[in-house]
């Protein structure tokens, strides 16, 4: 990149970066709790859980009737949008509140930056204890899940992120799984949701006895492949004669399952009214899995038509939220900068530019308009999203238009009929788009640069230091088919490259 270039660009995000800000402010509203009623905070991540995976949205086979009472009992969101069509950023995004590409993690598996101002450090200076449980899948490692390695930045781990205790994986992980607590091995018999719920309960339970706020991070490793469900979680779907279909919704009910042992286990500790849970999944779901997975929406995991990126999601707040369904647009991206205006947080927290914005006007009843669009890029194709319009520029560089709130399922591209309104909205991608550039460059970083290079995802059976941390658990059925997967796919690589 030319210095003219580099200038031009710093030029464009300083005034980005001001104008954000300034729209920022005005968005945190001056509903802020006090010290002593602060709430304990969960959020609940399924992986590759599609929008129309749930029974209140009319699945043909699934019931999911806890995550029904969630949806009747609490905010109940219609639009609400996973960060990226993948699952890696999404999780960036929720922990930064930007667009995942300015972090370092344009698509799944990628290390996220260090230099990055993340949500759980922010809950820190709260005065939160903070705790991961489940997936992670920012430590720059591929493959099925396994405990994350501790101490190394090179590939790192929720510590690094401002979590203060944590039981992890580096991706999916299904029955009976093998996690690291704080850098520990352990392993575990049962369901993996269950599992993970209830060790985030035993810790939601030690703060509240110490009289000291919460906040948990659970990201699920299903309903993701490899897809492994118990036979009884199973077995109501076997009349499908889809064993990979009746795997993928037995993980859905087991999940389900867990959701109403996270609720009735902070009714047990007397928490509930003053407990906020948000829960969302972190992309589309996988129609060639099960065709029902994305209702009737266009697009599926991996795109950024509605069906890729349109995701269930619920926020339980007995005390502040009243029970409601939302038409407005939301996101992954939303979820730090809503957290601190309502814990009246510093904005110096967040680092600029952000792409989300506080949405607790919304939460509370008192607002149903966002002030900026929500921007995706993902796979060489850019999204924005204002009110009930999308303008997507795809991979052939041409606009598609259309009107959500009359065409959910994308069927009518009416970019020629509305060219102001393409007019306007090309305008916000190509200023995002430079932003973006700027940011992937490193200037939105105090050192004006990136201290150390993106690193390429790479699988954990190629690190050896990896291998060594998983000596004692070699023996593992999913370890040992996956490091022969590896062999054998390593070996295709160089028959290729002679």
């Amino acid at each position: 990149m030319t210095s003219e270039m580099s200038l031009k660009i710093k030029n464009i995000t300083s005034m980005s970066m001001i104008f954000r800000v300034l729209l920022s402010l005005f968005a945190f509203n001056c509903f802020a709790v006090s010290e002593s009623s602060k709430p304990h905070v969960v959020l609940v991540m399924a992986d590759d859980q599609g929008w129309g995976q749930t029974g209140y949205r009319g699945h043909p086979h699934l019931k999911t009737p806890n995550i029904n009472a969630m949806a009747r009992n609490g905010l109940r969101f219609e639009r609400f949008y996973a960060g990226s069509a993948v699952c890696s950023p999404t999780r960036a995004s929720v922990l930064t509140g930007r667009n995942a590409c300015r972090s370092g993690v344009p698509h799944h598996g990628y290390r996220i930056r260090l230099q990055e101002k993340f949500l759980p450090q922010a809950m820190k200076k709260m005065g939160y204890a903070t705790g991961h449980f489940g997936k992670l899948h920012l430590s720059g490692i591929e493959g099925c899940g396994v405990p994350i390695m501790p101490g190394s930045t090179r590939f790192p781990s929720p510590e690094h992120l401002g979590f203060d205790t944590w039981l992890s994986s580096t991706n999916f992980f299904d029955i009976d799984p093998i996690l690291s607590r704080n850098g520990k091995i352990e392993e575990f018999k049962g369901d993996s949701s269950e599992i993970i719920v209830a060790e985030a309960l035993k810790f939601i339970a030690e703060q509240e006895k110490e009289n000291r706020p919460s906040f948990s991070v659970i990201w699920y490793g299903s309903p993701h492949g490899p897809m492994e469900a118990s036979s009884e979680d199973r077995a109501q779907f076997e009349h499908l004669n889809d064993s990979y279909l009746a795997n993928h919704l037995g993980e859905l009910v087991a999940m389900d399952r867990s959701i109403g042992q996270l609720r009735s286990g902070l009714r047990d500790l007397g928490i509930h009214e003053n407990t906020l849970v948000w829960y969302n999944s972190d992309n589309g779901g996988l129609v060639k899995v099960d065709k029902h997975s994305v209702g009737d929406l266009r697009g599926y995991k991996n795109n950024l038509y509605e069906g890729g990126i349109r995701v269930p999601a619920l926020i339980e707040w007995p005390a502040n939220i009243p029970a409601r369904i939302s038409h407005m647009p939301a996101s992954t991206m939303d979820i730090f900068p809503t957290l601190m205006a309502l814990l009246g947080g510093d904005e110096e927290t967040m680092l600029k530019p952000l792409d989300g914005e506080s949405i607790l006007g919304h939460l509370l009843g008192k607002s149903n308009e966002r002030k900026q669009p929500i921007p995706f890029s993902h796979g060489g194709v850019t999204v924005l999203i204002d009110g009930s319009w999308k303008l997507m520029l795809n991979r052939n560089n041409e606009h598609e238009l259309y009107h959500l709130e009359k065409d959910p399922q994308e069927k009518n591209n009416v970019q020629e009929e509305y060219p102001e309104v393409v007019d306007r909205l090309a305008k916000g991608i190509t200023a995002f788009s430079q932003s973006l550039e700027a940011s992937v460059s490193g200037f939105d970083y105090a050192e004006n640069r990136l201290v150390s290079p993106d690193k390429k995802r790479i699988e954990w059976a190629n690190v050896p230091e990896y291998m060594e941390y998983l000596k004692d658990y070699m023996g593992r059925e999913d370890i040992i088919n996956r490091i022969a997967q590896v062999k054998r796919k390593d070996k295709k690589q160089r028959k290729q490259n002679k």
